[in-house]
């Protein structure tokens, strides 16, 4: 069970880091014609998260043993994971049409 919920939230992080990458792309290219702010707000907003996504990766794979017996982080961390991807889903869906 823990070895599932472990994939899972690689998977939903590796899929962040895959839409941080296309949000950050299309912002990126905004900022360049209009120089906006908030424009410059989303594209750091993208390279934060994106930079807190590889740092949940690297926890899986170094510390995950500390977490061994405990279901519970393993639940945690794969729902937020799943709520980030959600969110990150209808940011993009707004951001692409």
């Amino acid at each position: 069970m823990t070895a599932m919920l472990s994939l899972l939230a690689l998977v939903l992080s590796g899929s962040n880091l895959l839409l941080l990458g296309a949000l950050a792309f299309v912002w990126l290219k905004n900022y360049r014609t209009f120089r906006n702010r908030q424009v410059l707000a989303l594209l750091c907003f993208a390279l934060l998260l994106a930079g807190e996504n590889v740092a949940a990766l690297a926890f899986h794979f170094s510390m995950s043993m500390f977490y061994a017996d405990a279901i519970e982080a393993y639940v945690v961390a794969a729902v937020l994971r799943g709520l980030q991807f959600l969110a990150l889903c209808f940011l993009a869906w707004a951001t692409l049409q």
